[in-house]
């Protein structure tokens, strides 16, 4: 059972490399990605630079290579720059919409059962997973988050899901008897 859930864990981050170096599976190539993503953030933050104006240099500084290349070759008669057909396929944007819609309409059905439907049960929730990641955030920064999280996961999963179980478990009796006991007083403040 446990390996099933650790497969796809892996499945779930996309196999392969990228998986294996998320996890911590190959310990020197992720310490080593974790070091270089480390000091290159420290290096950008002494100097001031923030991640979107750093990427939009970077594409600023292509542009302008690949059109000096392109005017260069068009005077000395040389090869255009080796550019692959920059297109995105129909296959690949339906599958990210499909995938898309399955998580929107998530939300939406969430958002309907709190405002149309009045479900205390959905309200609670919503409100409690919400507070959990915000006290969550509020404890570790993002990156931190990244590094240490899906190590930690995959080495002690099975005492994780136990737990998350258990108080699963608990607080679905909790937030039945909240349930109960509003829905109680309600019924009885509408027959007064």
């Amino acid at each position: 059972m446990a390996t099933t859930s650790r497969r796809s864990l892996h499945a779930l981050l996309g196999g392969g490399a990228v998986a294996d170096l998320v996890l911590w599976r190959r310990r020197n190539v992720s310490a080593a990605a974790v070091a270089g993503a480390t000091a290159v953030w420290f290096l950008f933050e002494r100097a001031g630079y923030s991640f979107p104006s750093v990427m939009a240099n970077a594409l600023l500084l292509l542009v302008a290579i690949l059109f000096v290349w392109a005017k260069s070759a068009s005077l000395l008669n040389r090869p255009l720059p080796p550019l692959p057909k920059l297109e995105v396929s129909d296959v690949v944007v339906e599958k990210a919409a499909d995938r898309a819609l399955v998580w929107i309409n998530k939300v939406l059905a969430v958002g309907h059962d709190i405002a149309i439907k009045r479900d205390r049960s959905v309200f609670i929730k919503v409100i409690l997973i919400l507070w959990v990641v915000s006290y969550i955030g509020m404890l570790f920064n993002f990156l931190t988050l990244i590094y240490i999280v899906p190590p930690l996961y995959e080495k002690y999963q099975d005492q994780v899901d136990e737990k998350i179980g258990m108080a699963h478990s608990v607080l679905s009796r909790h937030l039945d008897t909240i349930i109960s006991k509003t829905g109680e007083s309600t019924k009885q403040k509408k027959t007064e």
